[in-house]
């Protein structure tokens, strides 16, 4: 009786590890990094400024954590976002980081306009859909396409400034496998 008690135990134990095992490769395949360099070489079209940033951000479960930094821009910074498309063309908004305009749907923290660092959280609710988003894909609250998006290689940070309208600095974010980013 002993014995197949102590076996059961260490049964018990084993699959308890394993459990324990199995849940921290979850959390680690969910805990993705990026960080990506952003630049006025990478805007649509081009663009040669002095302008400069990095993005950081943190991609777990329910929530992306982010951190942008930048600073050189030819004129006051206006807004940030994260955009929708490769990296040859101009794509449509999906979340607002921040803005000095006013003009989110969502509520968002207002911008640096001299350069800095800000940072923030980005949930459900932050994922705005297009008129039409269904045509693109995401749509308003698609928290796990926007994520699909970004390991995809098919989103870019994007900051703009009162003479660049359109963007001075930007970043195509991803993977390694799905996009110029870097993961850790």
């Amino acid at each position: 009786m002993k014995v197949r008690s102590v076996r059961l135990a260490l049964a018990l134990a084993i699959t308890g590890a394993l459990a324990v095992g199995l849940v921290a490769v979850a959390v680690a395949k969910n805990g993705k990094k990026f960080d990506s360099t952003l630049s006025s070489f990478q805007e649509v079209p081009a663009l040669a400024t002095p302008g400069h940033g990095e993005f950081r951000a943190q991609i777990d479960a329910k929530e992306i954590r982010w951190q942008l930094t930048f600073g050189n821009l030819e004129s006051a910074a206006t807004q940030a976002h994260i955009h929708f498309e490769n990296t040859t063309n101009a794509g449509p908004v999906v979340v607002f980081l921040c803005t000095n305009l006013g003009n989110s749907p969502v509520p968002v923290q207002a911008w640096p306009a001299g350069g800095g660092t800000i940072s923030g959280t980005i949930k459900a609710g932050d994922v705005i859909g297009q008129a039409g988003g269904a045509a693109v894909g995401i749509n308003s609250g698609d928290f796990d396409d926007l994520v699909r998006a970004i390991r995809a290689g098919a989103t870019y940070v994007n900051v703009h400034s009162t003479t660049r309208p359109a963007g001075e600095v930007r970043a195509q974010l991803g993977d390694k496998q799905g996009g110029p980013g870097n993961d850790d």
